[in-house]
């Protein structure tokens, strides 16, 4: 009798640390906005005033240094702000699909981090572009993971198809395992928000393997 209880609190606790993630998700975000683009937006807008006051007293010398400066800040800002954009949801997620995206963020972190990053996803384009975006954040999560706690170095990450309809989408890496239980918890659950199921094998490395139903298609 108290096994539904204990899945049902279960379920709430994993729904509740889903909420906390979010919120301290949303939290950071709001910090790099503030203390980031925020900050250099406001700087700049002082040496544009500066850059007036110059010219008006036409020491161009003065204007010009100061100009030069507010513009490599203001590069500075739009750098970090299509960074952030980017990791939200990439515009080549919804222009162009999800391999070109996962491509993208493979290659972005590989390069950082000097890791080789395997894909083979092509299948994942079959799949609902709601569905598409979630999985998206899943490997995203499980591709920062993994470098958070390792570095490894290489990652592998893989979408197949089965002849009984279902997706599988892999994610393998050589890393440490040494992973919060919290991590593949908050996993698990966006899992469960796709009507999936996520597993773990930590025997070797790191194995993290998402199933989801064929219903996941685009139809």
């Amino acid at each position: 009798m108290g096994a539904p209880t204990d899945e049902g609190e279960d379920r709430a606790r994993l729904s509740e640390r889903l909420i906390t993630a979010e919120q301290d998700e949303r939290r950071r975000l709001a910090l790099f906005l503030h203390d980031g683009p925020v900050q250099s937006l406001a700087g700049i807008a002082l040496m544009l005033d500066a850059v007036l006051h110059a010219i008006e007293d036409e020491n161009l010398d003065a204007a010009r240094s100061v100009l030069t400066e507010a513009l490599e800040r203001h590069r500075a800002a739009i750098r970090a702000l299509r960074d952030l954009s980017f990791n939200l949801e990439p515009v080549v997620l919804r222009d162009q699909g999800f391999t070109p995206a996962v491509q993208a963020l493979a290659d972005e972190l590989g390069l950082r981090h000097e890791i080789k990053i395997e894909l083979d996803v092509a299948p994942a384009e079959e799949l609902a572009e709601k569905v598409q975006a979630a999985l998206y954040q899943i490997v995203r999560e499980a591709l920062n993971g993994a470098v958070r706690r390792g570095p490894p170095t290489q990652i592998s990450v893989a979408v197949e198809r089965g002849t009984d309809g279902r997706f599988v989408a892999t994610v393998v890496d050589d890393g440490s395992r040494e992973r919060r239980r919290e991590f593949f918890d908050t996993l698990a659950e966006r899992a469960r928000t796709l009507d999936g199921r996520l597993s773990v094998d930590q025997s070797a490395g790191t194995r993290i393997v998402l199933e989801l139903p064929p219903r996941s298609a685009r139809e």
